[in-house]
C-alpha cells in the first residue's frame, strides 16, 4: 500500500508484500482421487463432490489426510468387532454358571468365528501356564495319543500369552467381569486393532504423494471379516513399518522389523526376497573404494581386537549401507539375527515347544481352501501322498508345495531382472506372497490380510482391488457354511471350493496386472511425474545399470519408448 516517502525519496513508496503464510502454500503433488477416480469422484459427491481444479491442497489444520484415514480405520475396526460379538455371547447353565453361547452352531451360523476364543482353551492359556513349556496329550483323529504344545511362532505365542495375564489380572481386580475367554478376547482385539492402526499409518506413509491409496488398507472388507480372525496383524504392522525404514534408508532397523514379524508371522522374512533382487539390480558391481576406515579408532598397522571390531561396526555397516548389495546384505542379516535372539531363548529352554510349529506345518495335510484340495474337492483325486492316517506327513505334498514356490520365486527374479525399466519394490512383494499362497498347502483366511496393504502400493488402481477383496472376504460364508454341516442345513464343499477358485483367480488376475505394468511401466500410476520408486529406498532413482556380468537372457528388455516413458 501507498505510504509517505521520506525526506530523501520526494514521494509516495510502496511496501513490498511479505512471503506467503505456510498454510496459503499447497501440496499440488498429491494425488486427488476425486478428480482422477471414477470410484472415488462418485463417493465424494456424498460430501459435496470433486476438489475443485484449483483448490489449494493441504492447508486444513487438524483432519489431515492421516487423520481421515485411522478414523476410518477405527470405524471399519469397529465394524470387525461387531461382526465376532456374536461368538462372545454369554448364556447361563442349568447350575446357574456362565458359558459362552455357542450352541447349535452360533460360531458358523452368525460367521462370527474367531480362533482367539476356542484357543483360549485349547492352548491351555485358561490354566495360566507358559506356552511352549506347557504340554498336554490330545487324542488324534484315528484314535492315537499325542503329545501337544503351543502350535504359534515364537512372538505369536507371547503375545497371546501377555495377553492373558492381562485378562486374568483384569478378572482378579474389581472391574466390570465377564467369562475370561471374553476378557481375552477383548484385550486380543485391543492389541490388533493397534497394530492395524500402525499398517495404515505405515502405508499411508508409504504411498507418498498417494496417500488416499491406504484409504482402501483402512476400509478394506477384509479388516471387517478377519482383523479379528486370528493375530496376524501383528505380522502386518512389522512388515509395513519394516518396508518403511527401508524406504528411509533405514537398513539395519528395516531388517529388525522383520526379522520382528517373521518370529510372528512366516510372511515377512519373504520380502527380503525382493529387497535382494532389486539391489542385485540396481549394484554397478564395482569395487568398493578403499578406506582406511578404522584409522582414527587404532593404529592402522595393528592386528584389531574384538573392541576394535565392536567400536567400527557402526562405521563398516554405515559403509555397505552405501551401495545397494551391501543395503540388502545389512537388511539380511539383521532380520536373520533379530529372528534368531528372539527364537533362540525359548528353542535352548523348551525346545520341543520350539519345535511344535514347525513340526505342525510339516506334517499337516492340504488345508480346506489350498489349490491341492480344490482340485480334491472336485474331482477326487486322493492327493500326491493317497490316503494318509493322523502321524503320516505329506511328503510328496510339502516338496511339491516347496518346489512350486522355488520355481514361481525364480520366475518373479526372472522378471525383475529382465524388465525394461526396474520394477517397484512393492510389486514384487505382491508377487512373492502371492506366490507363496497359490502354492502353499495353507491358506488361512486371515491370510490375505498379508497382502491388502502390499496390492495398495503395487496396484493403486481402486474398483481392481476393491473387487478382489470383496470376493476374498465373501469366501467366508460359504466356508462357514461349510464347516456348519450339511446335517444343519449347511452347505455343500463345492459351494466353498468354487468360491476359493473365484478367489485364487483374482489373485491370478492381480499378479498378471502387475507383471503388465512392470513390463509397460509407462502404465504404472505410481511412476507418474517422475516418479520412481517410492519405497525403493537406496534403490529408488537409482541408475539402471545395463549388467553385463549376466548371462543375455538376464539382461533388461529394451522396450518401444512409447511403453516406458514416464508420463
Amino acid at each position: 500500500m501507498p505510504q509517505a516517502g521520506g525526506a530523501s525519496s520526494g514521494g509516495a513508496y510502496y511496501v513490498a508484500p511479505g512471503p506467503l503464510a505456510p498454510d496459503l502454500r499447497s501440496a499440488d503433488a498429491r494425488d486427488r482421487p476425486s478428480r482422477n477416480d471414477s470410484l472415488t469422484a462418485q463417493l465424494s459427491t456424498v460430501i459435496g463432490g470433486p476438489v475443485g481444479e484449483h483448490a489449494l491442497i493441504g492447508r486444513v489444520r487438524f483432519w489431515t489426510p492421516m487423520r481421515v484415514l485411522l478414523a476410518f480405520t477405527v470405524v471399519f475396526l469397529a465394524f470387525g468387532w461387531f461382526g465376532k460379538a456374536g461368538c462372545i455371547q454369554q448364556t447361563t447353565t442349568a447350575d446357574g454358571s456362565l458359558t459362552l453361547d455357542w450352541n447349535n452352531g452360533r460360531q458358523y451360523v452368525a460367521m462370527c468365528y474367531s480362533d482367539t476364543v476356542p484357543l483360549y482353551g485349547a492352548e491351555r492359556l485358561n490354566e495360566g501356564a507358559f506356552p511352549y513349556k506347557k504340554d498336554w496329550t490330545e487324542q488324534t483323529a484315528d484314535g492315537g495319543r499325542e503329545t501337544r504344545y503351543m502350535e504359534y511362532p515364537v512372538l505369536s505365542g507371547l503375545y497371546q500369552y501377555l495377553s492373558m495375564r492381562i485378562a486374568k489380572a483384569w478378572d482378579a481386580a474389581p472391574l466390570p467381569g465377564a467369562l475370561q475367554v471374553v476378557i481375552y478376547f477383548n484385550v486380543v482385539a485391543f492389541g490388533l486393532a493397534l497394530a492395524w492402526l500402525v499398517t495404515v499409518w505405515a502405508s499411508a506413509q508409504l504411498a507418498g504423494r498417494r496417500v488416499w491409496d491406504a484409504a482402501l488398507v483402512a476400509c478394506s472388507p477384509l479388516v471387517i471379516v478377519h482383523i479379528f480372525t486370528n493375530f496376524d496383524a501383528l505380522a502386518t504392522a512389522l512388515a509395513a513399518t519394516g518396508l518403511l525404514a527401508w524406504a528411509r534408508r533405514r537398513p539395519v532397523l528395516a531388517g529388525l522389523l522383520l526379522g520382528l514379524g517373521g518370529a510372528a508371522k512366516l510372511y515377512p522374512l519373504l520380502l527380503l526376497g525382493p529387497i535382494v533382487v532389486l539391489c542385485l539390480r540396481a549394484d554397478p558391481m564395482q569395487r568398493m573404494p578403499s578406506t582406511q576406515l578404522g584409522l582414527r579408532l587404532r593404529d592402522i598397522n595393528s592386528w584389531p581386537t574384538a573392541l576394535d571390531w565392536i567400536r567400527e561396526t557402526p562405521y563398516r555397516v554405515h559403509l555397505l549401507s552405501t551401495r545397494p548389495l551391501g543395503a540388502a546384505a545389512v537388511t539380511v542379516s539383521a532380520a536373520l539375527g533379530t529372528w534368531i535372539a528372539v527364537n533362540l531363548p525359548i528353542a535352548a529352554l523348551y525346545p520341543d515347544g520350539w519345535r511344535e510349529f514347525f513340526r505342525l506345518n510339516t506334517s499337516r495335510h492340504a488345508d480346506p481352501d489350498s489349490l491341492y484340495n480344490v482340485i480334491t474337492s472336485f474331482t477326487g483325486w486322493p492327493g500326491f501322498d493317497g490316503v494318509l492316517t493322523h502321524e503320516q506327513p505329506p511328503v510328496i505334498l510339502n516338496a511339491v508345495s516347496l518346489l512350486a514356490f522355488v520355481l514361481a520365486c525364480a520366475v518373479i527374479g526372472y522378471i525383475a531382472l529382465t524388465a525394461p525399466q526396474r520394477p517397484r519394490l512393492a510389486q514384487l512383494c505382491f508377487l512373492v506372497i502371492a506366490a507363496f499362497l497359490l502354492t502353499n498347502k495353507v491358506w488361512s483366511p486371515q491370510y490375505s490380510l498379508w497382502l491388502v496393504p502390499i496390492a495398495v502400493l503395487a496396484l493403486p488402481h481402486r474398483r481392481i482391488l476393491l473387487a478382489w477383496m470383496t470376493i476374498d472376504a465373501l469366501v467366508w460364508a460359504p466356508r462357514m457354511f461349510y464347516y456348519l454341516g450339511l446335517d444343519k442345513k449347511g452347505l455343500p464343499e463345492q459351494w466353498f471350493t468354487g468360491a476359493v477358485v473365484l478367489r485364487d483367480l483374482a489373485v491370478i488376475a492381480l499378479c498378471a496386472l502387475i507383471v503388465r505394468q512392470i513390463y509397460r511401466p509407462g502404465e504404472d500410476l505410481v511412476r507418474r511425474d517422475y516418479v520412481d520408486d517410492p519405497i525403493g529406498g537406496i534403490v529408488d532413482r537409482a541408475p539402471d545399470p545395463l549388467l553385463a556380468w549376466l548371462p543375455e537372457f538376464l539382461r533388461p528388455r529394451v522396450a518401444p519408448a512409447a511403453q516406458w516413458v514416464r508420463r
